[in-house]
């Protein structure tokens, strides 16, 4: 059996971003931190060069390769949420460390990464039988940034 490692790059912070992750997600936690043995380009020797920690029980390594490459949504995070509790939360901790709000559910940390945070009610209606709940429940997500589970639900219901 083969393990996956994701490798996130970051522009000389993934130190930072890995002890962020480890306080705010459950099942995270920061690894060995490697530092470069000689210089290379965007740092030296002695810097942080990777960090092994994983987010959810995500197996990561945050690569500081420097800014040539950014973070883009093409790549985000996705935390399935029971409750508004755990969604205000996760939102929170994320907006609130000099991270962007956005649409339907997304937000960016402050190192740039995508994460969408997505209750399991809204995932429920959007994939609901009925193309009717689908389309209430789509037409409401259209109107948030942080998904707002009563209103949600109200879509659902009708």
């Amino acid at each position: 059996m083969t393990s996956a490692t994701l490798c996130l790059w970051y522009d000389g912070c993934a130190e930072d971003a890995a002890k962020f992750y480890a306080a705010t997600f459950p099942d995270s936690a920061v690894g060995a931190v490697h530092r470069a043995p000689g210089d290379f380009p965007g740092g030296k020797q002695g810097d942080v060069l990777t960090v092994d920690f994983t987010v959810l029980g995500l197996a990561c390594m945050g690569l500081n390769g420097g800014p040539i490459f950014p973070h883009t949504e093409a790549f985000s995070f996705q935390i399935a949420t029971d409750s508004q509790e755990e969604t205000d939360r996760y939102w929170n901790a994320i907006v609130g460390n000099e991270g962007k709000a956005s649409d339907c559910g997304w937000c960016k940390d402050k190192w740039g990464l995508s994460w969408q945070i997505t209750p399991r009610v809204l995932t429920d209606g959007m994939t609901h039988d009925d193309p009717a709940v689908r389309a209430r429940v789509f037409a409401e997500m259209m109107k948030m940034q942080k998904i707002d589970h009563a209103a949600i639900e109200a879509a659902f219901l009708g």
